[in-house]
């Protein structure tokens, strides 16, 4: 199977770094189609012939083509692939914001994927959200799953809208746990310890929590109830992001991630 990656930043490394060691895809059936040598230093593997500067016939034989470039990008893009797409070609978008019927009308091409990949898929553990035009047939969608997987765990979803709903949640989270972490570490110096013990306490805290609760069937709510027991230490931290309203910021921001999302593809 030849896929075309258009882009070779960091998402579009990660998918061809993925595809090639999952054997999902050779690296004579892999092509690449980037702007600078630095995606080409990053890619290696995928041979001097299958990579590209500007847009030609070749992309016509890709099977699917995954368009990995940055959604402000796309407009400039789009115009030198439309020439040479076909309606069998599958085109897998993970730009954010950018909607399956932009990308009908940009690219005029119907068997089209959107996907919302995160952060952890450079490492095989990503979260990746997904919906298709209704061109793709079941067997199709089977296959866009299977190379999704590759990155980690894949969600497909019927409503496209949700698309936008994943970037706030699972697209920018990522950055939300790093955010608290690095608050929980300033406080762990703040009381005492070094920068180093700090992040070891907060970085193993986080990893030890999610997996116990990856191995279970407890809710959040019935976890913090087993950790923070009555007059505690727990609940006096609890107490104060009540007080603080921080579940309330929360969802705020979240609300504002998704509002950003929606505004990207118009």
């Amino acid at each position: 199977m030849n896929i075309l990656i258009v882009g070779a930043g960091n998402m579009g490394t990660t998918y061809a770094k993925s595809l090639l060691a999952s054997h999902f895809a050779t690296p004579t059936e892999m092509q690449l189609l980037i702007r600078s040598d630095a995606g080409r230093n990053r890619l290696p593997e995928v041979p001097d012939q299958n990579v590209f500067r500007t847009p030609g016939d070749f992309v016509g034989q890709a099977d699917i083509l995954i368009v990995a470039v940055k959604p402000q990008d796309f407009g400039a893009v789009a115009p030198g692939l439309r020439p040479f797409l076909h309606p069998e070609q599958i085109v897998l978008s993970i730009m954010a914001g950018v909607s399956i019927g932009t990308l009908n009308t940009t690219l005029g091409v119907p068997k089209l994927v959107r996907a919302m990949p995160n952060l952890p898929s450079q490492i095989g553990m990503g979260m990746t959200v997904f919906s298709c035009s209704p061109d793709l047939d079941r067997k199709e969608l089977f296959i866009i799953q299977n190379l999704l997987n590759t990155t980690g765990k894949a969600m497909y979803v019927d409503d496209e809208r949700l698309i936008d709903s994943a970037t706030a949640v699972s697209g920018s989270g990522p950055a939300y746990v790093y955010y608290f972490m690095n608050a929980m570490i300033r406080a762990g110096v703040e009381l005492g310890f070094t920068p180093a013990q700090a992040e070891m306490l907060v970085n193993q805290t986080f990893m030890g929590s999610v997996h116990l609760q990856n191995q279970n069937t407890l809710s959040c709510e019935e976890w913090i109830r087993r950790v923070a027991s009555k007059g505690g230490t727990t609940e006096a931290a609890l107490k104060v992001f009540l007080e603080n309203q921080v579940e309330e910021d929360v969802r705020e921001a979240m609300q504002s991630a998704f509002r950003r999302s929606q505004e990207l593809g118009k």
